[in-house]
């Protein structure tokens, strides 16, 4: 291992204890009862994610993201711009507290106006560090929509086509723009893995599309292991990967390396407590030998559902073991 760079997995508290970091959830109610406008409740979006992106960089990260501070969950706030798709009720999120809101797919899946373009622009304005944006994948959004054409019903394989072929003129957009870094989440591939070939071909569809932006599959909240031969042959650049739920993972990496570069998510994104370095750098030491090039180093998961406080501390204990990693090589 050439290289390790601590960066953000993707998500980050919106709020947090102090007044300064109420502002966002006092706008999103003054919003609902129509005290405030549209435009106003993006201004102060808008200054949140700037204020993560401080956080982050002050904390040592090299890559960043703008904490996703906008989305009201990884399904609806990409979904509600789409063509023939409409948001129902609540569903919890895989084994979380957290509830989202699934899209309800009428008709034929269409991109129709760029959906995160703003959010990278001020985001990309605000860095000093690359950005990354993050798409919840083709699968994981066709996996739980719910169907109401004959043209999906019981085809999911061309539902996440159609979601995937929409996320592409996303792509284009943001790539235009400058983006440089592309995470791709499929969560409940490690649910049903046995549909695998869906999120490959979901993938080859994204990977046209990239040109000079990485593109990574993130995997978090199940077992890795069972599929690590045929992600390793995947169209990505990086794959991020979640020790905390697949733990026996880091004896197979260790073993045989891997064909691509990897964001190590050997910190629990949804635990409060604090890793002891030492393990961590124990782990570390095990991979480096069978890995070549530069890797990441994140959290298992996103940090939105810790207290602001504790994922602060979270992500700067990422940068420093980086930093203790890389100054002892």
């Amino acid at each position: 291992m050439e290289a390790l760079w601590p960066v953000i997995h993707s998500t980050y508290p919106r709020v947090g204890d102090s007044p300064g970091e109420q502002k966002l959830r006092r706008a999103i109610a003054a919003w609902e009862q129509r005290q405030i406008s549209d435009e106003e409740l993006r201004q102060v979006e808008d200054e949140v994610a700037r204020q993560v992106i401080a956080e982050q960089e002050q904390a040592g990260l090299a890559v960043v993201s703008d904490g996703l501070v906008r989305w009201y969950c990884p399904f609806s706030h990409l979904a509600r711009k789409l063509a023939n798709v409409q948001i129902d009720g609540l569903l919890r999120y895989f084994d979380t507290n957290f509830y989202f809101r699934q899209p309800v797919v009428s008709g034929p899946i269409q991109w129709r106006e760029p959906i995160l373009l703003h959010e990278f622009t001020v985001a990309q304005a605000a860095a000093t560090r690359p950005v990354k944006i993050v798409l919840t994948g083709p699968y994981t959004m066709a996996r739980y929509s719910i169907v109401q054409t004959p043209l999906y019903q019981g085809r999911l394989e061309r539902l996440a086509e159609d979601y995937a072929v929409a996320w592409a003129m996303e792509v284009r957009q943001l790539v235009q723009a400058g983006l440089m870094w592309l995470q791709v989440e499929e969560p409940a591939l490690l649910h049903a893995p046995q549909d695998a070939s869906i999120v490959a071909a979901a993938l080859e569809i994204l990977a046209e599309v990239t040109g000079p932006a990485k593109i990574a599959l993130a995997l978090y909240w199940g077992d890795i292991k069972p599929l690590w031969p045929r992600i390793q042959r995947w169209p990505v650049d990086m794959l991020i990967l979640d020790f905390v739920y697949s733990p026996l993972l880091l004896d197979v990496i260790a073993a045989e390396g891997s064909a691509r570069p990897l964001g190590l998510g050997l910190l629990d994104g949804r635990n409060t407590r604090l890793e002891d370095s030492a393990d961590i750098l124990r782990q570390l030491d095990r991979l480096a030998p069978r890995l070549k090039g530069t890797h990441h180093l994140t959290t298992s998961c996103g940090v939105e559902l810790l207290p602001r406080d504790r994922a602060r501390a979270k992500i700067e204990r990422v940068a420093c073991i980086a930093q203790s990693f890389t100054g002892g090589r």
